[in-house]
């Protein structure tokens, strides 16, 4: 395909039409006419603008824009500034705001002026003043409605700048005229090319030194015939290395680009990173990372990508080497969709042709309306130079309901379809009333204040049968595009796509309520979750999804399908690649499904189409879902003390017989969860993580329900402690049974505590000291304290800790009574326990 952002025109909006300067809105190009650049104008000056004598000062004055100057200030280059404000202090404030107009795409920047100490915010330096009043006077092509003035820094010459002459006196005669390229150029990629530089010295030398071939190839570049531009640079680059300018290869690979050709973009995006690659913007490394995409090599893609996204953060706008090899979430999402191949069928049509056909739209369960640029008339039909195709029409076709083939395809309305392009229709719930993309025109061609032909959305409703004469919106302008119309369900909003002001990218998507009386609300932006900084379009909307195309989100090369669930109470969630097959390396759009079939159809220019671009049907190959089990345990693991959240902490689910079943790691929050599980089940959940204590517990399941529990866990260093200045070991009380000394099970858990903390600190020394109350007879007292001393250091050793490390274990009776019941008071039982005891006094650390 030559350019399927191109064969859309109507519909990648965001398209800026320059349109000749003569209007002739009955003159066509045939297939031989050519439309030459270089013919004679005798009444041609051959300069490109010429200026009134003017100061900087003077047109500053016309446009009401508010100047100041500063002498030099270190750190900060001398020229003009466009400042968009002022702050007393640096820091965070200043920061964000810096980050949000650099996400905005401003070379924004800032310096501080030592004299009042105040620090001054610009979103444009530029060494002449015409650039910077430019800027200010069209507000930056609508993209900072903001107040901003402009500062001049330093000593610089505010004098008027001097015309300049694109070639001397003697090509006079092959002078290339400014007009704009006629309707036949129109393409919604055209925007790509508007932004103007000033010309300086270097550029007029520059210029004069280039020779005839690339000074025609530059003309066509810049009116955007980039099939005929491509051809004449590849010519220039094969005569010799003396070609091989950064520029040249740069545009080489553009012209490819546009037309999507995406191998021989790829070859000469190549030989300028090696060549230039310092050199190149950010927007270069998109390009090239692109075309890496559209020639399958990801690896090197994702690599490009993650230098993209890093100079577009840090607002840098030339790379370098030292590219951080560690995968983004970009690249995680990316091999997802490399990885997974969904089950969708899918089929070319047979009323594709070797023209464009695309932007299909349900008419109704039989007919679908497309728009095509294939050649129907007996006589020459018209074309548009990007790429030399017929204009535009809709059309409609039939529905083949065995093999969702499209059939019997006619063109659509007189009264829709005229001499220029029609594209992108959407219908109303009843069908009597449809919207569609068209071209800016009246009786004549509408223009904005640079010669721009934009694009708009036009409604027109059926009487009687017959489509009535379209009106266009109320929210369209003369000074950007709107297009890409897509009607919700139950007809109460009207999706579209624009490069109005207020767009976060190259073309957004917005919305509007349509109301009872034919009117509409102001647009509203769908927001960053949605659009990116570079092209969302061709948006279609059920009762379920948001569908719609983009290369700003991540993909596998040029336009992707992507879709978002929408609810009322949460509104739009979270953006998801539809994935493969339906998504290639190639350009893939204006995708529409019926979601209770899972039938559709999509555009797409991939390898193996029969033209530039094709429409194909799929069908969602369903898999039937078995009911998944809903028994679960979920928790999370704080610390005891803190209450802090405690990730990587391991977590195991045990059986009955304490076999291991399962093992997860908490997650950032702390989180963790053991699915699939039987229900009405007894488990044991055990908990385990360094220098804290082992936390087990058992755990039943609920018939399909989730069983949540909350795990605190214990330091074992709160263990340690110092009474009276003796290091000891606090456990709970170890409980014997009366007149017993072996270890029971709620002993044998607080003696396992002391075991791990023993084994943290493995050089750790203790003794042991058991001791009773006062009642019984002392002597027996003391034999039965020494005989639970030395069964809890008997047990203390089978769990695996050396007998050199317990110096001692003996039994004291009632000699160390902790209160005064040694038997002369009465005494409560309260009391008495606090006699019994058993003690760890640290010896050794």
């Amino acid at each position: 395909m030559k350019k399927r952002i191109t064969t859309y025109t109507l519909l990648l909006l965001g398209a800026l039409f320059i349109l000749k300067a003569q209007e002739d809105s009955t003159a066509f190009v045939s297939d031989n006419t050519v439309d030459g650049p270089y013919r004679a104008e005798a009444d041609r000056q051959s300069t490109v603008f010429k200026e009134r004598d003017k100061t900087f000062e003077e047109v500053a004055a016309d446009y009401n824009i508010p100047t100041r100057t500063f002498s030099s200030i270190d750190g900060a280059e001398d020229g003009y500034y466009v400042i968009v404000g002022v702050y007393s202090k640096g820091g965070r404030k200043l920061n964000r705001t810096l980050n949000k107009l650099k996400k905005r795409g401003f070379d924004s920047g800032s310096f501080k002026n030592p004299e009042n100490n105040l620090n001054y915010v610009y979103i444009q330096h530029s060494s002449g003043w015409r650039a910077a009043i430019d800027s200010c006077a069209s507000k930056f092509d609508g993209r900072y409605e903001e107040d901003a003035w402009i500062l001049i820094l330093g000593n610089v010459d505010q004098e008027h700048e001097t015309p300049i002459a694109l070639f001397d006196d003697s090509q006079a005669n092959e002078v290339i005229t400014n007009n704009g390229p006629s309707l036949e150029e129109v393409t919604y990629e055209m925007i790509d090319g508007q932004k103007e530089e000033p010309i300086t010295q270097n550029t007029l030398d520059e210029k004069r030194n280039k020779s005839k071939l690339i000074q025609k190839a530059d003309y066509y570049f810049d009116k955007m015939w980039y099939a005929e531009a491509a051809e004449l640079y590849e010519q220039a680059l094969k005569k010799g290395e003396s070609n091989y300018s950064y520029e040249i290869i740069q545009k080489a690979g553009d012209s490819h680009y546009f037309n999507t050709n995406m191998e021989k973009a790829y070859h000469w995006y190549d030989m300028l990173y090696d060549r230039y690659g310092k050199q190149m913007s950010a927007d270069n490394v998109f390009k090239y990372a692109h075309s890496l995409k559209g020639t399958g090599k990801y690896a090197r893609a994702k690599r490009l990508m993650r230098l993209y996204d890093r100079k577009m953060k840090a607002g840098e706008s030339t790379i370098n080497d030292d590219i951080d090899n560690n995968p983004t979430s970009t690249e995680v999402v990316l091999d997802n969709i490399l990885n997974t191949e969904k089950n969708f069928d899918i089929k070319n049509m047979a009323i594709n042709t070797e023209y464009s056909d695309f932007s299909p739209m349900f008419l109704d369960s039989t007919q679908v309306v497309f728009a095509s640029a294939r050649d129907s008339s007996f006589l020459n039909t018209r074309r548009y130079k990007w790429n030399d195709q017929p204009y535009l029409d809709l059309y409609v076709a039939k529905i083949n309901e065995e093999s969702q083939d499209l059939k019997d395809a006619l063109k659509f309305s007189k009264k829709i379809n005229t001499k220029y392009h029609e594209a992108s229709v959407t219908f109303s719930p009843d069908k009597k009333t449809i919207y569609f993309t068209r071209n800016n025109y009246g009786k004549k061609l509408k223009r904005d204040k640079n010669g721009v032909n934009h694009l708009k959305i036009y409604r027109s409703r059926k009487v009687d049968g017959e489509w009535t004469e379209a009106e266009e919106l109320p929210f369209n302008s003369d000074d950007y595009s709107t297009g890409h119309p897509a009607l919700s369900p139950d007809g109460k909003q009207l999706y579209f796509v624009s490069d109005m002001p207020g767009s976060i990218g190259e073309t957004d998507i917005f919305v509007v309520d349509v109301f009872e009386n034919n009117s509409y609300s102001e647009p509203r932006n769908l927001g960053p979750e949605i659009n990116t900084e570079k092209k969302e379009m061709f948006p279609f909307i059920n009762s379920e999804k948001l569908y719609f195309s983009s290369n700003g989100h991540t993909g596998l090369g040029g336009l992707d399908v992507f879709e978002v669930a929408y609810n009322d109470e949460e509104g739009f969630q979270e953006v998801l690649n539809v994935g493969k097959p339906v998504n290639s390396n190639r350009d893939d759009f204006s995708y529409i499904v019926d979601e209770k079939t899972q039938k559709g159809f999509f555009a797409s220019n991939r390898t193996g189409g029969k033209g530039d671009d094709d429409i194909y049907s799929f069908k969602k190959l369903v898999v039937e879902e078995i009911p998944t089990n809903q028994n679960a345990i979920a928790g999370v693991v704080t610390e005891l003390i803190t209450g802090d959240l405690m990730p990587k902490t391991l977590v195991q689910l045990l059986d009955e017989n304490n076999i291991k079943l399962k093992e997860v790691l908490t997650d950032d929050e702390g989180q963790f969860i053991f699915e699939d599980l039987d229900d009405n089940t007894k488990y044991t959940l055990k908990t385990v993580k360094d220098e804290f204590f082992e936390d087990v517990r058992e755990i039943t399941t609920t018939e399909n329900d989730t069983t949540h529990v909350e795990v605190s866990m214990r330091r074992l260093k709160e263990m340690i402690a110092i009474e009276d200045g003796i290091k000891k070991l606090k456990t709970e009380m170890i409980h014997f049974d009366f007149d017993k000394y072996n270890i029971r099970r709620d002993a044998a858990e607080e003696l396992d505590k002391l075991v791990e903390v023993m084994k943290a600190y493995p050089n750790m020394v203790i003794k042991i000291e058991s001791h009773t109350d006062s009642r019984g007879k002392r002597a027996y007292n003391k034999y039965l304290s020494d005989s639970r001393a030395k069964s809890t250091r008997d047990y203390i050793i089978n769990q695996g800790i050396s007998p050199e490390r317990i110096e001692s274990a003996i039994g004291y009776g009632e000699e160390r009574l902790l209160n005064e019941c040694d038997g002369s008071v009465a005494c409560t039982e309260q009391k008495h326990y606090l006699n019994r005891r058993s003690e760890f006094i640290i010896v050794n650390m």
